[in-house]
């Protein structure tokens, strides 16, 4: 019986991959072609301890960059697997072809955010896209041999259960609405809940956040809601905002406001030891913070223009043609303005180490599982996660691999999310957790969600109502600051009650909220 596969970015193909070397066919569902996924727009790199670089970088400085970064709220046995298969995995992805940056030393990396050590091996600003590309012709060798079965221009509708174990899943053609049951284990990769926030962020318009929102109906447990990434430098464009990849600041791009007149560098001057490339949490405040002093102006801004134009052709030659395709700024000769959006989830699907979930025979890996971020991700940190939980979660479906002959012959309707409501939902939630939130703001929106959760929604609706609520009572359950949740009226961090994952079940109707401790780390 094939293991079943919902979604085909990175952690799809990745765990499609490591499930077709091993003989064990897959069947790989998806919305739309890889080509379309999410992961092809990842711009700046992938992390590893390579030290190509001579800075003595190691595998425990990466794993201690990845637990800081995150503020110790990530396991740290899964942070430790992450880390330490990090070089075989960039290894592997140049062995395949990916045309990552190369000198005489080897593989080039250069630094990102909350990293200290030059580690993120890139393709100039579309690594991604270069990824994805590797990955999709391994792929196609397993096609060919029937180990892998393609489902394009899919949709998810439901797993389907039996005495709660998963027994298999239902998808539906997304042009003819024809469904299709398919017995066998689920690995859920469909990326982050960028839906709830529709058009606000840099992610794909196609990410709906239905997947996640009908498998919590389900009763799949979800953790870290709160903890959503507000990405620095985004600009808005139609539809979504775009990214200014955390590269520009990597090879010297400096943020500046203008204080009384006169450029201020104030990422340089609060935090001189990483400067601009400080965590995103930390950078997304404090454009907040200096935009709302009386003696600057409201815009910040990202200069490159000190980049040296070799290191503009060679490393960042896509991102300047992105700046002057969409804003008509060529960024070699003037600074560009930025904001942040809404770039990242760190919170998702809860997963053991294992990426197991606690429906037996779930898996989920990639944005829309829980895990190795903790309360901020790291940049370089996305592309790691995803290839590596991928293989993690097919090695797990593996080794619990059962033959499931007989499956319910249950079908549910292929609901949809209207415009107007997912607008309004939106809206609710962009007001509600900004940058920096409070109690009053969220308990307003929870009133407004509950109010809009009216007799006449179908059951679509309903589901992503839920899951809105779900993030909102896990914000205001956190009555703390820890990385991407910034509180005004908890400002401090409180590890003797808050250093526990926030968890959300469902059942009834009712949601409700948890704290669970994080595993205790073994020796390494």
């Amino acid at each position: 019986m094939s293991i079943n596969i919902i979604g085909a970015g990175l952690a799809g193909l990745s765990a499609a991959l490591t499930l077709a070397e091993q003989n064990i066919p897959c069947n790989l569902i998806s919305y739309a072609q890889s080509e379309r996924s999410q992961s092809v727009m990842a711009e700046g790199g992938i992390n590893a301890a390579l030290d190509t670089s001579g800075e003595h970088d190691t595998v425990e400085e990466h794993y201690a960059d990845t637990l800081r970064g995150g503020v110790y709220l990530a396991d740290e046995n899964a942070v430790w697997g992450l880390c330490s298969h990090a070089p075989d995995i960039v290894l592997k992805l140049d062995r395949l072809g990916v045309p990552f940056s190369h000198n005489d030393k080897g593989i080039v990396q250069r630094y990102f955010g909350g990293q200290k050590k030059k580690r993120t091996a890139y393709v100039k600003a579309s690594t991604g896209k270069m990824l994805v590309t590797a990955l999709i012709d391994e792929v196609r060798k397993y096609e060919v041999k029937g180990l892998i079965t393609r489902y394009p221009r899919h949709r998810f509708i439901q797993l389907i259960l039996d005495g709660g174990t998963c027994r298999g899943v239902q998808i539906a053609d997304r042009f003819t609405n024809v469904p299709t049951l398919l017995g066998g284990s689920v690995i859920i990769a469909c990326g982050g809940m960028a839906g709830l926030f529709d058009g606000m962020t840099t992610g794909s318009v196609h990410n709906t956040s239905d997947a996640v929102a009908t498998l919590f109906s389900q009763g799949a447990e979800l953790a870290n809601l709160e903890f959503v990434q507000y990405h620095p430098t985004t600009i808005g464009i139609s539809g979504k905002r775009l990214l200014i990849s955390e590269a520009a600041r990597g090879e010297g791009g400096r943020l500046f406001v203008r204080k009384n007149g006169e450029p201020w560098y104030f990422m340089e001057e609060k935090y001189p030891e990483l400067k601009n490339l400080m965590p995103r949490d930390v950078v997304s405040a404090e454009m907040v913070a200096v935009t709302s002093r009386e003696d600057c102006e409201n815009q910040v801004y990202l200069d490159m223009t000190a980049i040296d134009k070799k290191v503009w052709k060679a490393r960042l030659s896509d991102l300047r043609d992105q700046c002057i395709h969409y804003i008509s700024v060529d960024p070699t000769k003037e600074p560009i303005p930025v904001s942040p959006g809404i770039h990242y989830f760190m919170g998702g699907i809860r997963v053991d180490e294992h990426h197991q979930t606690n429906i037996k025979n779930l898996y989920a890996a990639g944005e829309c599982a829980c895990q190795y971020h903790g309360a901020n991700r790291l940049g370089g940190n996305s592309l790691l996660g995803a290839i590596y939980g991928g293989r993690v979660a097919a090695g797990s479906a593996m080794k619990n691999r059962q033959e499931i002959n007989d499956i319910p012959d249950l079908y549910a309707s292929c609901s949809e999310v209207s415009p107007a409501l997912a607008e309004k939902i939106s809206a609710v939630l962009y007001r509600s957790l900004p940058i920096m939130r409070n109690e009053v703001q969220m308990k307003a929106a929870e009133q407004e969600l509950n109010a809009l959760l009216t007799p006449d929604l179908n059951e679509a609706e309903k589901r992503r109502l839920y899951l809105a609520l779900a993030m909102i009572q896990s914000a205001i359950n956190r009555k703390e600051s820890r990385g991407a949740h910034k509180r005004t009226d908890y400002p401090e961090r409180d590890d003797e009650r808050f250093r526990r994952q926030s968890v959300v079940s469902f059942n009834d109707g009712q949601i409700t909220l948890s704290l669970r401790e994080i595993p205790e780390r073994r020796s390494i």
